[in-house]
């Protein structure tokens, strides 16, 4: 069968370096960090005393305050980002066919902060749970929120792979267009792992900084001092089209959504291959499924999370597979910025990956001060300053824990 194309005509972001979609970019081509003291609790019994949180966002201007206390702050970022893309795409929703529209959302963890209270309260409060518990907590329950709140009745889950999560969403979301399945979804990821229970976590893994002299320089991507990533919080949400449908109704268009990529290191629970197998093979199976070689890809915003073994293994995945293609290609590490969001990675950086395309600019890889002789350095990293680039197919990696790759391919039309 042939398949349907697919684009993008709406989009929408709530994150560290911004509530908006603009503000999230001019902040991300200045090479603006978005990490500071951790103000959402008290830190000062955990190492890491900083993160890259949202600031000054107010969920009333997504909800009723009556909604507030019944949403764990994953679903009500997902709720903010949502309606930015959906105001943005145009779509008349008094028109639109809500059994041809579906959600398809991506989420890491889901409730973490909510989980946590909750036991806490438990153990010294009281000895009952919340109503709310479970469905505040429940990994799955945004896009279901938000496919109530607008009437869409067509294909809804969540996708749960670690920080591969949001793109997964975004890949599904392509071929269930491509198969007919439906005319529109909105897709993206939410995530709020910036909690106790969180850093915590995180802590005891020593998978995150602890450079609490200085937060803003402490996500620093193939820097040989890197010393793991920054937690990050936020959502990006996408409204991916068949684009007769778009065309139909007069849409403006972002980019194709071209193909997408999945697999596994099977290597280990939480450290990537360490000869990039796995992502070498997605990167691989995302140009094939586009139709695209390597001399094709112009941009790469890669996963580079800033941990001292993946941003080892990624790069050399590239070399790998784009041989010599791989010095003509632009590369950037945004986590630098954004810090890690987890599950809500893939959407925030295949946003950037978008705006990148059509503005012409690549973003940069901020926080590079000592070369790191692992890594091939003659790669372009746009280390320090965004530079302007012409780009017309972008490709956004994510990997995740349990050895989940997932690899998104964009072009401009």
């Amino acid at each position: 069968m042939e398949f349907k194309r697919v684009v993008i005509t709406g989009v929408g972001t709530v994150n560290p370096l911004g509530n908006s979609v603009e503000e999230y970019w001019e902040n991300l081509k200045n090479g603006v960090s978005g990490a500071g003291p951790i103000t959402h609790f008290d830190p000062a019994l955990h190492a890491t005393k900083f993160a890259c949180e949202l600031k000054n966002f107010d969920p009333l201007q997504y909800m009723e305050k009556k909604e507030i206390r019944k949403y764990d702050l994953y679903t009500q970022y997902a709720f903010a980002s949502t309606a930015q893309a959906i105001e943005d795409c145009g779509l008349d929703l008094e028109k639109v066919n809500g059994d041809r529209v579906g959600v398809i959302w991506g989420a890491g963890i889901g409730g973490l902060e909510t989980f946590h209270k909750e036991v806490r309260a438990y153990k010294e409060e009281r000895p009952r749970f919340s109503p709310f518990f479970i469905p505040k907590m429940i990994a799955n329950i945004a896009g279901g929120l938000v496919s109530i709140k607008y009437g869409f009745r067509g294909p809804n889950y969540t996708t749960v792979s670690a920080c591969a999560s949001a793109s997964h969403a975004l890949i599904d979301a392509l071929n269930n267009i491509r198969l007919g399945k439906a005319d529109i979804i909105l897709t993206g990821g939410s995530e709020a792992g910036v909690n106790e229970a969180g850093i915590a976590g995180f802590n005891s893994m020593r998978a995150i900084s602890t450079r609490n002299d200085d937060p803003k320089t402490a996500s620093r991507p193939f820097d040989k001092d890197r010393d793991g990533f920054v937690m990050g919080e936020g959502s990006a949400a996408f409204i991916v089209e068949e684009y007769e449908h778009a065309k139909a109704r007069g849409a403006k268009i972002y980019a194709e959504l071209a193909g997408g990529g999945m697999s596994a290191d099977a290597y280990h629970m939480t450290a990537p291959d360490p000869e990039g197998r796995g992502a070498g093979l997605v990167m691989k199976w995302a140009l094939e499924d586009a139709g695209l070689t390597t001399k094709d890809v112009d941009y790469i915003n890669v996963h580079g999370t800033s941990t001292p073994l993946g941003d080892i293994a990624e790069p050399k995945a590239i070399g790998k597979l784009f041989g010599e293609d791989a010095y003509n290609l632009s590369i950037s590490a945004t986590k630098s910025m954004t810090g890690h969001l987890l599950g809500a990675a893939g959407a925030v950086e295949g946003l950037a990956s978008v705006l990148a395309m059509q503005e012409g600019i690549v973003p940069p890889t901020i926080n590079h001060f000592t070369p790191d002789p692992e890594i091939d350095e003659k790669l372009d990293f746009t280390f320090n300053k965004a530079k302007k680039r012409d780009i017309n197919v972008a490709i956004s990696n994510t990997f995740g824990f349990g050895g989940h790759n997932a690899t998104v391919v964009f072009k401009k039309l």
